[in-house]
């Protein structure tokens, strides 16, 4: 009975308390894809992504109940950094939905500005940022108007408060009314004013990030952080600092001897590298507002030679060479760095000649029968100055006319036949990373659909007599970006090619800028007037050392660019649900095509490309 009344209490203080309005709360997931186009619209990196922001504390006045029922102590505001446009996961300040939904434009707005940043002034940094917004786009000011009415109901009352935080409290408001005029506190206070939703985060927490103090990280780690948080399926982003590692022979341990068979069936092996979900650790950091991380310089390898992730080299794919220099764009400093990555040529250290699979047959008989139509012909063509036959209607029209006194010497009167061709070269490009092990349905992975893709487009384009070349790609850290040969240009497609097709498997990462610059090396040296560079993918580029990001982003969209001025067509093909995100930046909008069901990858590539060279 206690604990029913006290679920009871619980609960109706806790609504109680709570100052929003859930019934006309709007998620950042419904409006991310209208905030980022926003945001790039008004002028905004095109780079940057947009996350959830972090909580963070708030030391301001908190009602009785508040304080009753524990809450207020902790705050979302907007903020953002050199990667990331980060909002709040949900905005419900509002009773009306127009207003929440108002209050994110807004803030994307403001975060569109560049301002002289003052680490010194916060309120003058607001001041600035929502004065140069309303004059740089003044269709605003109408929103911001009802936003700053709707928000100072919600406001403690200065006349409720302390002197000197009812100085504060003043200030603010006379800065939101009228952000044209300077103001700062006269006096500080016990405690910090309200925050301002409609401002940014005044000194934005900084997500801690591996610097050249560090220890590097495990360039054969087999998952990323985003990874692991993907699985894990925790989608609040924690604050962390990083602490130095404890000495493992200290602290106090309780345990019953007779539970303790033999000490030799002690291992000392961290819980957490095994594969199995700690579900109480996950719930256990769910409720932590502060995580602190340490390194400890060990690998699981170093503790048990155990061959988990990474393949014996007798087993491995065979290197051709010792690597290709690639370069590869740094956007912070503005520079290309020379060689800074190394191509791996890769090829499949076991493969059988192997013949399509036949759940394949069917969808091949009739890919190549819609193909065939492209297929070179022998055909006449009329209206030649030489050829081996004469063209008889140009040669009547060409008698009438000198009958009627208007002769031309170099008249075409003749006809050829020729083979007609495409003069077009396609290189295919797969991403093989190690998310593409992912299950997609019951019995079907993501490598399982692009192994089935590249049968179906490799029977297509064998039909049209186009000159093409297959490749895939993966990557383990700058120095290891691996590159498999899977059919190159000269190479005729035959049950051989189908074995290496058959061999491919998933692993490590993405760093797709690097396999593009060298795949757009291979695609130039052909001498078609056509190149497409056709690029399949699931997910965002990504790797071990820096790579993550905005940096990923950045120099895949500079690999883009280049390849477009050599004469490339660049085209993506990816399944990523969230592509729309950032696939226009990387590729422009009319060069990238979503995939909605994965299973019909193999079915729709062929069409694609008969769309795009047709």
């Amino acid at each position: 009975m206690e604990e029913f009344i006290g679920k009871i209490w619980h609960r109706y203080i806790t609504d109680a308390a709570d100052k929003q309005f859930p019934d006309a709360a709007i998620q950042l997931d419904e409006v991310r894809h209208t905030m980022g186009i926003f945001f790039r619209a008004l002028g905004g990196e095109g780079g940057l992504r947009i996350e959830r922001a972090l909580e963070t504390d708030d030391a301001s006045r908190r009602s009785i109940l508040q304080r009753i029922a524990g809450s207020g102590n902790k705050t979302e505001l907007a903020w953002r950094d050199e990667e990331t446009l980060r909002l709040p996961e949900q905005i419900a300040l509002f009773p009306e939905k127009h207003l929440n939904r108002d209050l994110y434009l807004w803030l994307t707005a403001l975060s569109a500005i560049e301002i002289k940043y003052d680490s010194h002034n916060w309120l003058e940094n607001n001041r600035q940022r929502c004065l140069k917004t309303l004059r740089t786009w003044p269709g605003l000011k109408l929103r911001y108007q009802r936003l700053v009415k709707a928000h100072l109901l919600l406001r403690p009352g200065p006349e409720n408060l302390p002197d000197a935080e009812a100085h504060q409290e003043q200030i603010i408001r006379q800065l939101l009314l009228t952000p044209d005029h300077a103001r700062l506190f006269r006096q500080a206070a016990r405690k910090p004013p309200k925050p301002v939703p409609l401002w940014l985060h005044p000194r934005p927490p900084t997500l801690d990030t591996p610097d050249s103090t560090s220890p590097p990280a495990d360039p054969d780690a087999p998952e990323s952080a985003e990874t692991k948080q993907q699985k894990t399926g925790q989608k609040k982003r924690k604050q962390a600092n990083r602490t130095d590692l404890p000495e493992g022979d200290g602290g106090l341990m309780s345990f019953r001897l007779e539970s303790l068979w033999s000490w030799a069936e002690h291992i000392n092996v961290d819980r957490s590298s095994t594969e199995d979900e700690d579900d109480d650790a996950i719930r256990t950091a769910e409720d932590m507002d502060n995580i602190s991380i340490a390194q400890d310089n060990e690998t699981t390898a170093g503790k048990i030679k155990l061959d988990i992730d990474l393949p014996a080299s007798a087993y491995d794919d065979i290197m051709l060479g010792e690597g290709i220099p690639i370069d590869e764009w740094d956007y912070k400093q503005q520079v290309m760095q020379k060689d800074h990555c190394r191509i791996q040529e890769m090829i499949s250290r076991y493969t059988e000649d192997t013949e399509l699979p036949e759940k394949l047959r069917a969808n091949a008989h009739k890919v190549r029968r819609q193909f065939e139509v492209l297929r070179p012909q022998r055909s006449w063509v009329n209206r030649q100055t030489d050829g081996s036959d004469i063209d008889l209607e140009n040669y009547i029209n060409f008698l009438a006319d000198r009958k009627h006194g208007r002769v031309q010497n170099d008249t075409p009167v003749y006809r050829d036949i020729r083979n007609t061709h495409r003069d077009l070269s396609c290189l295919l490009l797969a991403d093989l990373s190690l998310s593409t092990d992912a299950y997609i349905s019951n019995h079907a992975r993501v490598i399982d659909v692009v192994r089935d893709a590249l049968f179906l487009f490799s029977e297509a384009l064998q039909t049209t007599g186009d000159r093409f070349a297959l490749h895939g790609f993966s990557s383990r850290n700058r120095n290891h970006v691996r590159f498999y040969n899977i059919k190159n240009f000269d190479e005729a497609y035959n049950s051989e090619i189908r074995g290496r097709i058959d061999t491919i498997k998933p692993g490590y990462y993405t760093r797709m800028g690097t396999a593009i610059r060298y795949a757009t090396s291979l695609l130039e040296k052909e001498t078609t007037s056509q190149k497409l560079l056709l690029i399949l993918t699931d997910g965002k580029p990504n790797d071990l050392d820096k790579y993550e990001g905005r940096y990923g982003i950045e120099d895949t969209r500079m690999a883009v660019l280049e390849a477009e001025q050599k004469g490339l067509r660049p085209f993506c093909v990816t399944i990523d649900e969230h592509a729309s995100d950032y696939l226009p930046y990387l590729f422009g909008k009319q060069s990238f095509v979503v995939i909605h069901d994965a299973e019909q990858l193999p079915r729709k590539l062929p069409m694609l490309y008969l769309r795009l060279t047709n």
